[in-house]
């Protein structure tokens, strides 16, 4: 079923941006496959359902980009849902990772409510942080057109939800992504990777003002 899902998820991501395209779903597996290793509790998480909802978790964002919807994650648990019931999966294995694609997003309001889901969102979302994540950050506000910086518009005057320039974008969400883990492993690598941004951070703060 995995490799029928898997071959089912990657058109979707056909002609994708960099920042969410087929590599970042190998990289949140990747990082998902971590976590259930590192999980206390590992032989309790159904990995099938982590899986199959990290190879969908994005189906829906390039139609979310073009403004096709208004929610990726709303409409890819529908989408996953269509896909697991034509290769096969049981009504329990759609329900459980429908939850996982509708709770994965940073924006919404759906908290997850099983431990797959927590760790789906804990895999999505430390493939926001660290060296990756700031190439991710850069890559799509070039794509959006945003600058990479804007001494007109500060941090603390940008009253946006993501903030207008790519440099307020990782005050304004990157920084924060720690303290929405779910996991203790989630915890343990993004505390690391956070770290990593905070001294890039510092780094293109001294070279804007020239100090460095």
């Amino acid at each position: 079923m995995l490799e029928a899902v898997r071959t089912r998820a990657r058109p979707y991501f056909e002609a994708a941006s960099p920042a969410h395209d087929w590599h970042h779903v190998e990289r949140v597996e990747t990082l998902a496959e971590t976590l259930v290793d590192r999980h206390p509790k590992s032989a309790s998480v159904d990995d099938r359902v982590v899986i199959l909802a990290v190879l969908l978790h994005d189906i829906g964002r390039q139609r979310e980009d073009r403004g096709e919807i208004d929610d990726h994650a709303t409409w890819g648990a529908a989408e996953a849902g269509r896909i697991l019931d034509d290769v096969g999966a049981n009504a329990e294995t759609i329900e459980r990772v429908r939850h996982c694609v509708r709770a994965h997003r940073y924006s919404n309001a759906i908290e997850p409510e099983t431990l797959e889901a927590k760790l789906v969102s804990d895999a999505d979302n430390l493939d926001a942080l660290g060296a990756v994540g700031i190439g991710r950050v850069f890559a799509y506000g070039g794509e959006l057109g945003q600058p990479i910086y804007d001494p007109d518009v500060p941090v603390v005057d940008d009253e946006s939800a993501a903030g207008q320039a790519q440099y307020n974008h990782l005050h304004k969400k990157i920084l924060d992504l720690p303290e929405r883990m779910y996991t203790d492993a989630g915890r343990v690598l993004a505390d690391d990777r956070v770290g990593f941004v905070r001294e890039y951070i510092e780094r293109f703060e001294r070279e804007i003002t020239g100090e460095q």
